[in-house]
């Protein structure tokens, strides 16, 4: 047989293959959905510049012209906050951040007037999740959270206990700094260099043709909640496509300097959390200056999640192998799937991410 024939068999036989393999997955992913009670969902796996992405499920439960799409805008919930360290990343690379000068030096900060600990509290603290501040004063999306008082439940930089009101504050200072809205920011800094057309932390009009509901954990349908204002915290949209763009660049160091993208692979502190007791996954986790950092059978690796209730996502990398998953649903049943999912795409093994943050829960 000629060269050119063999080659072209071969070629065939990989295309084959490989069809075979992506609809063995995506049958695996249905079934799990189903077992889950999860409404829909997006997924993006990428290895040394290899991408699958599947969109499976609906956008909302009950309607048969609602299918999940590839440009379905889901809300990323924690994950923004990930968007939101390294654009302050960014800003310390251009001079405008010191991650360890106090955040006061820079604005001050009315809803912790009263607080003379908050003085100490600096950049570093905030994407470490050391600051000592609550998680919410207040119901976030309710007018009285704006000027609720804040209060620290521990000593600043003295043990990890996660704070989205740490993360906005570090909004309102990188505002203050810049003169400019976060989503502004974002577009500057992270989704406009990484192509990432479809996230924004505010609803866009654009968005009202294929948002996704979320989904309590019944499978029921809740709302799609269009965020006026941008919040670093909860407040990002957008799509698996464009935030594996991002995660990506996370893995890669993509827009940093050299420095500056050690600190996504260098444990900040290690997670000692401040009301949980110890226990042995706590020797997996760390954290380094705007996400986890996991020890797993697969290898070191990133990663974060996502919870708005009806809304939840993770992501984790391998940088070693040059592997990203990330998966992005519009259920309350989402994170359930965590780990048949990381095994189904990496193989069997110990990702610890989800049995630490169950501890922590």
């Amino acid at each position: 047989m000629p060269l050119r024939q063999r080659m072209k068999n071969i070629l065939t036989l990989a295309f084959l293959l490989g069809s075979f393999v992506v609809r063995a997955q995506q049958a695996e992913l249905l079934a799990l959905l189903n077992k889950e009670n999860v409404t829909g969902m997006q997924l993006v796996y990428t290895k040394k510049g290899e991408t699958k992405q599947y969109s499976l499920g609906l956008r909302q439960a009950g309607s048969t012209q609602a299918p999940m799409t590839s440009t379905t805008i889901l809300q990323a919930a924690s994950l923004g906050k990930v968007v939101l360290a390294y654009t302050a990343l960014r800003l310390h690379d251009q001079g405008r951040l010191d991650l360890d000068k106090p955040l006061l030096t820079y604005a001050p900060y009315p809803r912790l007037q009263g607080e003379p600990r908050a003085a100490k509290i600096t950049a570093r603290m905030v994407l470490g999740h050391t600051t000592g501040l609550p998680n919410w004063a207040d119901y976030p999306l309710a007018e009285s959270w704006k000027t609720s008082k804040l209060t620290l439940k521990f000593a600043p930089d003295s043990c990890w206990s996660y704070s989205g009101e740490g993360y906005v504050w570090l909004q309102r200072t990188l505002e203050q700094i810049t003169g400019n809205t976060l989503d502004q920011l974002a577009q500057q800094e992270v989704f406009g260099p990484l192509k990432m057309p479809n996230s924004s932390f505010t609803w866009q009009a654009r968005f009202e043709k294929n948002a996704a509901y979320g989904h309590d954990k019944a499978g029921k349908p809740t709302d799609i909640k269009r965020f006026k204002e941008p919040n670093g915290g909860f407040s990002l949209l957008t799509t698996a496509a464009d935030y594996s763009r991002f995660v990506r660049a996370l893995m890669t160091g993509k827009g940093l300097k050299p420095a500056t993208a050690k600190l996504l692979t260098t444990a900040a502190n290690a997670a000692t959390r401040c009301s949980t007791p110890a226990t042995a996954t706590d020797a997996n986790i760390n954290w380094a200056w705007g996400l986890g950092l996991a020890t797993t059978s697969h290898g070191p690796a990133q990663w974060h999640w996502g919870d708005n209730g009806d809304f939840r996502g993770f992501f984790m990398t391998f940088p070693n192998s040059q592997e990203s998953l990330l998966f992005l649903t519009n259920s309350a049943n989402g994170l359930k799937i965590t780990d048949e999912v990381l095994r189904l795409f990496l193989g069997p093994g110990h990702y610890q991410a989800m049995q630490w943050l169950a501890e922590e829960k």
